[in-house]
This record gives structure tokens, sequence and C-alpha cells, in this order.
């Protein structure tokens, strides 16, 4: 029996009509990918206001390693909500608040001593990041990588690298902000392959030092594992082994930015864990609350104990309800069993796409675990990105019953972001609707193309 099941054209009435409500009353300024409305949810399955099921091949943009409303979640936070919703923890304490920062700070890599803050999102966290970092060395300096994605206040949009979308319009910007290439294996330059791309982005990691911020001006290197909005490309091992070496001998603090990739997204609960680097503070978002707002930032005491007394806060940060949620989100990440689930999506993700190389524009396919993409060119030998076709066909897998979202740099890639323990048929079912939308807009546009070459 097929998980999809449509029994209205997507968007369906209802969902039409609610979407009209929401642009007559809510910024259009504010996007959305999927023109349906939901109704209800339950692991990698959604319902819309129409009665239509779809698979969630988005996850909330990475939000659901566990699937949602997965039933020791819910049954968490409906125990916590009877107790106490929000003392706020700037007025009292609560159990949920250490015990929480407790598990994080024995979860994230590094055998040292740690502490930890928590948040609302993203954005609240990196920016706290970057406050103890600033703190701790009484630098001001931040490097980042082009590509990056880090949030929307002003200094983590600031240290975002994708200006049309996140960043026109709204400078000035916050200054000490040094942006710097990020070796894409699939990217490099004419006349070099990935391994010596990667080779020129630590040379120039080191010459950044002389002539960019010298490294007694640096409090921090800033870097997502694998880059999220920037297309799902994980960072080559010896990129961030040369941050490591750089930040230990300089004095600056490493920030892994782990909002998308971590809480068991990649098949280890902090995706750096691959490369085996160590890094001082790490950022976590995201899945880790399985839809409650909740960030945190984890590091070393010494690091995290800077700065002074008040100076870092949230009203809401690390509610109790979201505690709770969060603890039970690290309690299924840590059953026996449950991360190897993403190398099934990994694998399955290659079996469907690998084979349509030639058929389809696909220039690559990557990630690791359950954060993979899809990345689609005019010409496999220029690569030049080819966005117009993903901009078209993910309408269309939507309206074959899928949950989508575009990503890159030059959003020309599709992310498969789905709880970790999707059923492999149903992530097959969806995978094929994505590609039968492909195919048909692929085909279409070929179509297209002698009238449009006869007009001109």
């Amino acid at each position: 029996m097929a998980y999809i099941q449509l029994k209205t054209k997507i968007p369906g009435p209802r969902s039409v009509a609610l979407q009209e409500r929401r642009a007559q009353a809510v910024t259009k300024a504010l996007g959305q990918a999927n023109a349906v409305a939901i109704a209800s949810a339950q692991g990698a399955l959604v319902t819309d206001v129409d009665g239509n099921t779809l698979i969630d091949l988005a996850g909330g943009i990475g939000m659901m390693a566990v699937g949602h409303n997965h039933p020791k979640v819910v049954q968490a936070i409906q125990e916590q909500v009877t107790q106490v919703i929000h003392p706020c923890a700037l007025m009292v304490n609560f159990e949920g608040y250490p015990a929480l920062a407790e598990r994080l700070n024995a979860l994230t890599p590094g055998d040292f001593p740690k502490k930890t803050i928590l948040a609302n999102g993203g954005a609240e966290a990196v920016e706290n990041a970057v406050k103890i970092a600033r703190s701790y060395t009484g630098r001001q300096g931040v490097i980042v990588f082009e590509g990056a994605y880090h949030g929307r206040t002003n200094l983590t949009m600031s240290m975002t690298s994708k200006y049309g979308l996140f960043k026109k319009g709204f400078g000035p910007f916050a200054s000490e902000i040094y942006r710097l290439p990020f070796p894409n294996a699939y990217r490099p330059p004419a006349g070099m392959d990935s391994d010596a791309w990667t080779e020129w982005c630590c040379w120039n990691l080191e010459n950044a030092l002389v002539a960019q911020v010298d490294g007694s001006a640096l409090a921090a290197i800033v870097i997502e594992p694998v880059l999220g909005e920037g297309g799902l490309v994980p960072v080559p091992a010896k990129f961030l082994q040369k941050i490591r070496e750089i930040c230990t001998r300089v004095g600056a603090v490493m920030i892994a930015d782990e909002i998308q990739s971590g809480s068991g997204r990649t098949g280890k609960l902090y995706a750096i864990e691959h490369s085996g680097v160590i890094p001082d503070m790490v950022v976590s978002a995201k899945s880790l609350g399985a839809g409650m707002p909740i960030s945190a930032v984890t590091g070393r005491a010494e690091i995290m104990d800077a700065p002074h007394l008040g100076g870092v806060g949230s009203t809401y940060g690390g509610s109790p309800v979201a505690c709770a949620a969060a603890l039970a989100v690290l309690d299924i990440l840590t059953e026996p069993g449950f991360l190897e689930r993403a190398q099934t999506v990994e694998r399955v993700v290659r079996e469907v796409w690998e084979p349509l190389r030639g058929e389809l524009p696909i220039g690559d396919i990557r990630g690791i675990g359950a954060m993979m993409a899809v990345e689609f060119v005019k010409d496999p030998e220029t690569r030049e990105p080819w966005m117009e076709i993903i901009a078209a066909a993910v309408p269309v897998a939507v309206s074959k019953g899928v949950l989508l979202m575009r990503a890159g740099l030059y959003s020309n890639c599709v992310r498969f972001l789905p709880a970790l323990d999707i059923p492999e048929d149903m992530l097959r079912e969806g995978l094929q609707a994505v590609v039968e939308a492909v195919r048909e807009t692929y085909q279409k546009m070929q179509a297209e193309q002698p009238k449009e070459k006869a007009l001109a």
C-alpha cells in the first residue's frame, strides 16, 4: 500500500484558503517552501487540512531527526506542561535545565570539563558562542566561510554567506567578520582537483592570518562540519584539522556549528565526530528539540565561564517544556542502533539517484547519513548551476505528495533531511516521486528549448 494518499490536488481547497489568509495577514517576506497547510504529522508522514497524506523529506529543514510527534517526546512534553511551563531560568532553577546541560556536556566531543548555555534557536546560540569566545579571548575577529549559514540576527546574518536571499537590504552588518573560501570538493577552481583545492584552502587559512586578521586579534573560527543551506557539503577532514591546529596555535576558539548537522543527523551525534577533530565549542539546535524551540552552546568550562555574571541570558531559553523534549530526543538518539539508521537513508538516496546520472542533469550526489543532497547543473563539464530546474521541479514533487526544499549557494540542489527511522519503502516511494518530478520538469524544459531558440 502506498504511503502517499492524495484525495485532492495539491494544494487542496482548504490549503489554498489558508494560504490566502496567510497572504493577507502575514508579511510576504516570510518564505514558504511548500504550498501545503498541515493538520497533523507522525514520523515521516504529514496530513494536510484537505486529508492528503504526504511524505516529509525535508523534516522542518532538518528539525525532525526522530520524526514528527515521536511518542516519547510527546509524552515528555505533556507531563512537563502539567507541572510548570516556564518560570524563566533567569529567575529560578528547575530540574530540566541542568539535566539537559549535563547530558550535552557528556555527549559532545571532547574529554574535558564542559558547561552549557541554552537558548531558543540556532542564531541565538551562534551569537552566544561568538560573544563567549570574544569574552574569553579578549579579541574580536571571527573567521567564517563561503556557503555558510549561521542565522538571521545582525551578527549571524553578517556571518552568513548568501547575500541575495538573506542579507539584501538589511545592512549595515557587523564588523570584524572575515570570510574565506570553502573547499567544496565538487567546485574547485579551474586547473585544480579537489585535493589541490583543499590544500590551497588550508594555505589560505594561514595566509589570512597575515592578509586579513592577525592571529592575536582572532577570537574564533566558526564552521559547519557539513554545510546546510550551502548545499549539504561535507568539510574535508584535513580542513577541519587545519582549523583546529590554527586555533590551538593562536589561542582562538574553534566553534562547530552543528545546528543542522548535529543531533544524530549524519549517523553520529555530531558530524564533526566523523573527522576526529575536537572543537572547543559546539552549537546545537534544530533536531535537538524535535520541534520545540531550543538550542545550546556547549564548550570548555573555562571558555563558557569567561563572560561576566549576567552577560548571557534568554527570557525563554531552556524552558522546562523544551528541555523535557530535548532530553527525550537524546534518549531516543542514544538508543542502540538508532543512529545507524542514518546509513540506510544515505544508501537508499545513492541507490535511487546514482543510476540517473546521464539521463537527468545531475552534477553531484553527496552528504553523510540522513543529510543528503543532489546538485543539478546545465552541463556536467562546466558544472554551471541550474537553479531553474529545481525551482520548477519542487512544486511538481509537492503535487505528487512529497514535502521538499532546495539548498545550495546557487539554489540548485534538492536536500533530503528525513527522519532517521523513516521506513525504507517509504523513503523509496518519496524519492521516486521526486525523481518523476525532476524528470517531467527536465523533459518539459528540453521540449521548450527549440521554441526559445526559434524566437531568439
